[in-house]
């Protein structure tokens, strides 16, 4: 599914190169605009809006002051051409704050930045003991990932890879040091800066390495001891 976006702005050549902006993004469509803070909370609680683009200097009121107001606002990104908002919209937990006129290289940036606060929001550790699954987020779709199907997680800089038993894999928009806090450490164990594997799914390790479903993942230097240590307490390699 496409995230929803919504553009409130009196400005009908701000609207138009937003929507040209959001045209090339096929992640994301525009289901309505309007002028004004009214019609705005009129189409809010009409149709469900993922992203709201919004407007700050806005007759009768203004967009912080309307944002501020709403119970359950959508993500949202100020569009305005004065600097001097910027502070008090970020108050406001925004996901960003445009300068008109809004570049498409400055535009693409804050979309970003929704997609990566979206998919932290989004991943996160479900259940207990064997029904415990992962909902990630990968491009605009969220997978229920079964936790004792990973095998291990590798690190793409921004990105994680995760490695599944049936040699599929997901990649999210997603931090290996945020994903590692939220995984069960009796389940898994980070041996590398860039790998945590599933200590269910070890089927055999050395020094150097462990090898999972005949995968040979490295163990770091600086995680070495501990992860001797881990396996030492593995019973079923004792």
């Amino acid at each position: 599914m496409k995230v929803k976006c919504l553009i409130v702005d009196d400005e009908p050549l701000a609207i138009r190169l937003i929507e040209k902006h959001i045209a090339k993004i096929d992640d994301l469509e525009v289901v309505a605009t309007c002028n004004n803070a009214l019609k705005a909370f009129e189409i809010l609680n009409s149709q469900p809006i993922d992203l709201l683009f919004l407007d700050i200097k806005m007759p009768s009121i203004t967009g912080i002051d309307f944002l501020r107001n709403l119970k359950n606002p959508p993500k949202t990104i100020f569009t305005t051409a004065y600097r001097d908002y910027a502070i008090e919209g970020y108050d406001l937990g925004v996901v960003d704050y445009l300068l008109k006129p809004v570049t498409l290289e400055r535009f693409l940036k804050a979309v970003d930045k929704f997609f990566s606060e979206t998919a932290k929001a989004t991943n996160q550790v479900v259940g207990t003991a064997s029904d415990e699954f992962i909902l990630v987020k990968s491009g605009t779709k969220n997978y229920k990932v079964n936790v004792k199907d990973i095998l291990y997680i590798e690190s793409l800089k921004d990105y994680i890879k995760i490695n599944l038993s049936d040699s599929k894999s997901i990649i999210s928009k997603y931090k290996i040091g945020d994903i590692e806090a939220e995984l069960n450490e009796k389940h898994f164990l980070r041996i590398h800066r860039s790998f945590i594997i599933n200590s269910s799914k070890i089927t055999a390790f050395s020094m150097n390495e462990i090898e999972i479903n005949g995968i040979e993942v490295p163990i770091g230097a600086s995680y070495k001891e501990n992860v001797l240590h881990y396996l030492d307490q593995l019973k079923n390699f004792r």
